[in-house]
């Protein structure tokens, strides 16, 4: 799994800068810092950096300033160690019809057709409702997975 690019979803990026959630900071953090050292290769989209920004200076219980999430952000888009990921006008098109297909909300299906467009076909999340309807999507929660840590 560790050799397996895998995309990191939002909310899991979030965690490392939530103190109100300390064990899903402690597991998120580790996976990241996984990525760092070159241990784990990581993917992140361009939808999930803005999700993560605007989650962290504004929804988390203590949000963190503007210019820290810029600068981890830009260190993410820096650091050769993360790929990141973007989409376009076809993905959009991708987006609606994988949407309707499978009954998700768009958001989830504009990552889903940015995953597939760049060959990523496994995501961390904890958001298993929508993304496990997708049968060409491999769910990994770390946060609901013992097994995690030795994978």
């Amino acid at each position: 799994m560790k050799d397996e690019l895998a995309l990191i979803d939002s909310n899991l990026l979030s965690y490392v800068f939530d103190e109100s959630e300390p064990e899903k900071r402690k597991v998120c953090s580790e996976l990241v810092a996984d990525c760092w050292k070159n241990k784990r290769k990581l993917a992140v989209s361009v939808q999930n950096l803005s999700e993560f920004y605007v989650v962290v200076t504004k929804k988390i219980s203590k949000p963190i300033p503007a210019k820290v999430a810029g600068d981890f952000i830009e260190l993410i888009i820096d650091f050769q160690g993360w790929h990141v990921i973007t989409c376009n006008a076809q993905t959009i098109k991708s987006a609606i019809a994988i949407s309707t297909k499978y009954g998700i909300h768009y958001w989830d299906a504009l990552l889903a057709a940015t995953m597939r467009e760049n060959n990523v076909f496994s995501i961390y999340t904890e958001n298993d409702k929508d993304f496990k309807k997708i049968s060409w999507i491999k769910l990994i929660n770390p946060l609901d997975n013992e097994d995690f840590h030795s994978a």
